[in-house]
């Protein structure tokens, strides 16, 4: 329709903004789409667009997915937030040095580690979570 494959980038930009069309990349470090059959698609470093046209948002995502098979539907934790590195869990939801599920799971989403890199971290920094997001980044 518009034969956009020779166009300036910054002209089809301008002639979007005049038909209403607002675009708008999105700094997105991780994105996860959960499907109904439990194969998640996991996309790592992948480039976001967010177009608005006239109220209705649509999303872009440009990258290669990592297929990840869901854990199961019984409410535990996805493959995605499961790490098979990760250290023994003791009931009250702490590993043996004391750290918090909670803060790896933090951690690890910030940095874009798995959770076993992310409680190292915060095992190095003794809990504190900037410096453990920091000394990952």
């Amino acid at each position: 329709m518009f034969g956009g494959g020779g166009m300036n980038p910054r002209k089809m930009k301008q002639m979007m903004k005049q038909m209403g069309i607002d675009v708008e990349d999105i700094d997105a470090e991780r994105v996860v789409i959960e499907t109904a059959d439990g194969d998640d698609l996991v996309f790592d470093g992948a480039q976001v667009t967010k177009m608005d046209a006239q109220g209705q948002e649509t999303y872009q995502i440009v990258g290669s997915p990592e297929a990840v098979a869901d854990a199961g539907a019984g409410g535990g934790p996805s493959a995605v937030e499961a790490d098979a590195g990760a250290a023994a869990i003791e009931d009250d939801g702490t590993d043996d040095a004391g750290v918090p599920d909670e803060d790896v799971a933090l951690v690890a989403e910030r940095a874009g580690v798995p959770q076993s890199t992310a409680r190292e971290a915060l095992e190095d920094a003794d809990g504190d979570l900037a410096a453990a997001i920091a000394a990952l980044e």
